[in-house]
């Protein structure tokens, strides 16, 4: 056993991760759920979980043992697989952050009652304000700053989730019916929670990221303490989402209540909701969480694509050494928010639609990122004693088969 102190200070990757994790996907897609299909909804959200958790496992495996990105593993693989990975990040690029900071934007704006300003204005300050934080507090700042977020939104989130138990579940409405599950609505909604939950495999390179960036400022952990680390924070962002489907189970189910499917109103609508079951005294309280949640959302967001970008770029032209600089870094968070603000300015309108595209990318896409982490785990450059055990390897062609389903039918929806 590892010793809290150890613990302590090896906590990090780990977190940001939870912390990236838990934005819309917890937040929207758990509590409507819960919301829409009651206690049900847990049996995914597990399954999920425990069927993706190899493909962010070996993010972690890879960088301690070999002390090199995953990113840098998929070239070792092949370059047209970091090509191919290249293109997933820019398809990212011009479509998530610009969707997590119109979310953030929007529901600062209703939660907070100032909707007099402008949306674009709004993410515009965020922009700036996060920027700032990134580039002057780098790494560091980020890791400290979000443990104590993380902190704050679990016990926050303990707390609302016992008063809601303590409440007891809303009475169902007279004309209550259940929404069936496996019909085209149900089973498009259930891949939608799958997909994201906890989120995107591709993030998987994130968190190797931030390994890389945490043992530049202290001594690199032993494989077992950096997996207990990870394993923390993902275990962590699983019961975030389950406490979300509680919320929304006991709130809203059998209230026959029309529930938006924008992401601002119905986070507006969630927090509403809940202050009338337990109290308007606790409007605040659930407000900040909401916030909290989609704030640290857009800072890990942001910060990681800043640094794949450079990753990608540095392993695609090795002789320009600028790419690896902290200036570097810098330009690359701006440039991020300039482009993404553009986003914003110019297709606000159709963000739907550029989501929808980021989402189909990242369904279809997943179970060859997975597939390609694999690879890389069980590659040359891990020594065998190292590699992942034979339980894991059966978890993660579990995973790949259940991913390879999901996607299959859902380009057959989209497309066909």
């Amino acid at each position: 056993m590892l010793d809290f102190k150890t613990i302590l200070k090896n906590l990090g990757p780990g977190l940001l991760f939870a912390s990236m994790a838990i934005g819309t996907s917890h937040l929207v897609l758990s509590t409507k759920a819960g919301a829409q299909y009651g206690w049900v909804m847990v049996i995914p959200i597990i399954l999920a979980n425990i069927l993706k958790y190899p493909f962010f496992e070996f993010g972690v495996r890879y960088t301690n043992v070999t002390n090199k990105t995953l990113i840098e593993g998929y070239l070792n693989c092949g370059k047209g697989y970091l090509w191919f990975y290249a293109l997933i990040t820019l398809v990212t690029t011009f479509t998530i952050l610009a969707a997590l900071y119109t979310v953030t934007a929007g529901l600062f704006m209703n939660l907070f009652g100032i909707g007099h300003n402008s949306i674009t204005m709004i993410a515009l300050v965020l922009f700036l304000i996060i920027s700032a934080l990134l580039i002057f507090g780098k790494y560091k700042f980020l890791e400290i700053s979000l443990k104590f977020v993380v902190s704050i939104l679990f016990v926050a989130l303990l707390v609302t989730t016992i008063l809601v138990l303590v409440k007891g579940p809303v009475a169902h409405a007279p004309s209550f019916e259940p929404l069936p599950i496996f019909n085209e609505m149900g089973i498009l909604f259930l891949i939608g929670l799958i997909g994201w939950m906890p989120t995107s495999v591709e993030a998987s390179s994130w968190i190797s990221l931030w390994s890389i960036e945490k043992w530049k400022t202290q001594s690199k952990p032993s494989l077992k303490e950096s997996l207990q680390e990870f394993n923390i924070g993902y275990t962590i962002t699983a019961i975030l989402a389950i406490f979300f489907m509680i919320i929304g189970w006991f709130t809203l189910y059998g209230t026959n209540m029309q529930l938006s499917n924008n992401a601002v109103s119905f986070a507006d609508q969630v927090v509403k909701l809940f202050t009338q079951h337990i109290g308007s005294w606790a409007y605040l309280f659930i407000a900040i969480s909401a916030f909290a949640t989609m704030f640290s959302t857009c800072m890990t967001a942001h910060d990681a694509l800043a640094r794949v970008s450079l990753d990608i770029i540095s392993l695609l032209r090795p002789k320009n050494k600028w790419y690896i600089t902290k200036t570097a870094f810098a330009i690359a968070v701006l440039v991020l928010t300039i482009i993404n603000f553009v986003v914003i300015a110019a297709f606000s309108a159709n963000m739907g639609n550029l989501v929808a595209l980021a989402t189909f990318v990242s369904f279809v896409v997943a179970p060859i990122i997975g597939y390609m982490n694999l690879k890389n785990v069980t590659s040359n450059d891990i020594d065998p004693k190292l590699r992942p055990g034979r339980r894991l390897k059966i978890l993660t062609y579990a995973g790949i088969l259940f991913l390879s389903c999901f996607a299959i039918y859902y380009f057959y929806v989209i497309v066909i």
